[in-house]
């Protein structure tokens, strides 16, 4: 039996919140590797120092996919999800070196497939800082099993 969440048993306002996650300068030079993303706001200390934001910022997209990784330490896509159809993202604010972030997923509406055994979930993300400022915003639109 899948440990997963399916999906009849979600509830439209429920929320799911993850533990924090610090994100580190090294988090930041191993994403411009991999994704080759050398922006110096991210990677130019004397540059990024010159911007409105007075120092570097982590990428949008680190920290979303991040996020990803938070949202399956929740628990509830395991074993249960089919697949991700959809995940929109809309950037709020900075993350900093040494900020540490959550992910909240609020269950904004479900339907079942006409075709059953299976339902959309769209979820509503919500990546947050320590002082609980919203970072990121956006969507997932997630197809899951049912029982």
């Amino acid at each position: 039996m899948p440990r997963g969440t399916f999906f009849s048993d979600f509830e439209v306002g429920h929320a799911y919140t993850s533990q924090g996650r610090t994100i580190t300068e090294t988090d930041v030079v191993m994403f411009a590797g991999l994704s080759g993303d050398y922006n110096p706001l991210h990677t130019d200390q004397t540059f990024a120092e010159k911007t409105p934001f007075g120092q570097r910022i982590a990428h949008g997209m680190l920290v979303s996919a991040i996020s990803t990784g938070q949202g399956q330490t929740l628990g509830i896509f395991e074993g249960t999800t089919l697949a991700l159809m959809e995940q929109t993202f809309q950037y709020k604010a900075p993350v900093f070196f040494g900020d540490t972030v959550r992910l909240r997923l609020t269950v904004e509406s479900t339907k079942a497939s006409s075709k059953g055994g299976k339902g959309v979930v769209v979820f509503r993300s919500d990546i947050l800082k320590q002082d609980d400022t919203v970072v990121n915003t956006g969507t997932w639109t997630v197809l899951f099993r049912d029982r």
